[in-house]
């Protein structure tokens, strides 16, 4: 047992060798009184140390652990403080043990094994979300022996039995230049032999307030069987109200689970304002699934069915919504990843040329680097393509024109794990968008910059 817990411990001190740690560089001299003292270098006290622990002798350790002097910040001192997260963990001390952990990822984010160690205290504080994001981090240390990885994919599904329940809260402060998606300018008309001119609305300037509010929660059935529910408010309001957004949400129904993967069936439901005014509702039914692929590789599959019924604009736009997506998680490094999302989306109105095909694809590359620093950059590109023409001013002629949208965006989110506040991280969003399309008067630019409160993992 202490042989294995040494490697265990040279992993996370690359250059140390089995050949090394087998060597002895500790002396013993008695003292006049009778006792004795021992000299030995830092990595001979550290191998000490480590089989204390192992062996349960947990207050030695941590007196020989907090007796060393300073290491310099280096690979040893990691050692250190990693054997101090471990003995409060297994003292039961979760929070301190979370709390050295992290410290120790915001100055080395690659450590895999933190990682793994840090998931485990999320399980033993029912932390499920936090654990399952640390696990498939840490799945994909190159450097991590195979029986540990063999135990991560079983933490992995007990996480998946467990997640039971979920709250989340996001708040912030949106600069926007362009709440109206407007651009501007004079359109001209030929009339009659003349010229008829028309203002469009310019871009709108305002400062907006957001709000996320949601959580859910699922009843065990049985071991692998649960009823989910999950209900959530999103609100945009602006200092002009009259582009102030309210968005509320719930789905209920069965879901399954196995070792690699589950399925959530459920009915949906949803109700919008917009400037508070009664806009739409819409009902039906999706179904999700999830599935881990390899160790670096997890994914899913989103279907979903709505009926709209819109409070004014009924005669025009009620109708249909299919939607298909699929998403992807690869863990690149344990502290670097990428999302992928695509897929598209099928609206079908009373009045046809308000039905259209939505076509969307999305990659983002996250980061946890060094001082605790998070970084998340993602571009995303979608496209409106209407089913028939519609009565729009068109290189000066009053004339009936399908309309195409091409939509690009791009965001940036930055955050660091020194500002945490109550589990929750300030965070700021800058994002571009841009909108081509074949009407100029659909064209805009729009910037805006967010700050939000953030759940940290």
């Amino acid at each position: 047992m202490k042989r294995f817990l040494i490697v265990l411990l040279l992993m996370i001190l690359p250059g140390v060798t089995w050949a090394e740690s087998s060597a002895s560089n500790v002396s013993v001299e008695t003292n006049d009184d009778g006792t004795h003292s021992v000299t030995m270098t830092a990595l001979d006290a550290l191998k000490l140390a480590a089989a204390m622990v192992d062996d349960g002798n947990l207050d030695t350790a941590e007196q020989i652990l907090t007796k060393m002097p300073p290491l310099g910040g280096g690979p040893l001192e990691i050692e250190r403080w990693f054997l101090l997260g471990r003995i409060a963990g297994f003292r039961g001390d979760f929070d301190t043990a979370i709390e050295i952990y992290r410290t120790v990822l915001d100055a080395h984010p690659d450590l895999a094994r933190v990682r793994f160690e840090l998931a485990i205290c999320y399980m033993k504080t029912s932390q499920w979300y936090r654990a399952d994001h640390q696990l498939r981090l840490a799945m994909a240390g190159e450097d991590l022996p195979d029986n540990v990885r063999q135990m991560m994919n079983y933490y992995r599904y007990f996480v998946r039995q467990n997640k039971n329940w979920n709250i989340w809260f996001n708040f912030g402060a949106t600069p926007d230049n362009n709440i109206n998606n407007a651009n501007g300018g004079t359109q001209i008309v030929n009339y009659m032999g003349g010229k008829f001119y028309s203002d469009l609305p310019d871009p709108i300037s305002a400062i907006g307030y957001n709000f996320t509010l949601g959580g859910n929660y699922e009843f065990k059935l049985s071991d692998q069987w649960r009823w989910k529910s999950d209900a959530g408010a999103y609100a945009s309001i602006y200092d002009i109200h009259d582009y102030d957004d309210l968005y509320l949400y719930a789905s209920t129904g069965p879901r399954f689970i196995w070792s690699r993967g589950d399925v959530w069936l459920a009915a949906v439901g949803a109700r919008r304002w917009y400037g508070w005014d009664e806009y739409n509702w819409s009902a039906g039914a999706r179904i999700n699934t999830n599935y881990d692929f390899t160790r670096k590789l997890s994914g899913g599959l989103n279907l979903q069915y709505t009926r709209n019924s819109y409070d004014d604009y009924g005669d025009y736009l009620d109708g249909d919504t299919f939607a298909a997506n699929i998403n992807a998680f690869y863990s690149i490094t344990p502290n670097i990843y990428a999302i992928l999302r695509g897929g598209a989306s099928r609206e079908i109105t009373v009045a046809r040329e308000y039905s259209y095909w939505m076509p969307n694809i999305s990659i983002g590359i996250g980061a946890e680097l060094p001082y605790g620093f998070n970084v998340y950059v993602e571009p995303a590109l979608y496209w409106q393509l209407y089913d028939a023409p519609q009565w729009v001013i068109y290189n000066q002629d009053y004339t009936r024109v399908t309309e195409r949208d091409f939509n690009q965006r791009y965001s940036v989110s930055i955050s660091n794990n020194k500002f945490d506040v109550m589990g929750f991280l300030p965070t700021i969003v800058f994002s571009y968008t841009r909108r081509d399309s074949n009407l100029w008067q659909r064209e805009y630019d729009r910037w805006a910059v967010e700050f939000t409160m953030s759940q940290r993992f």
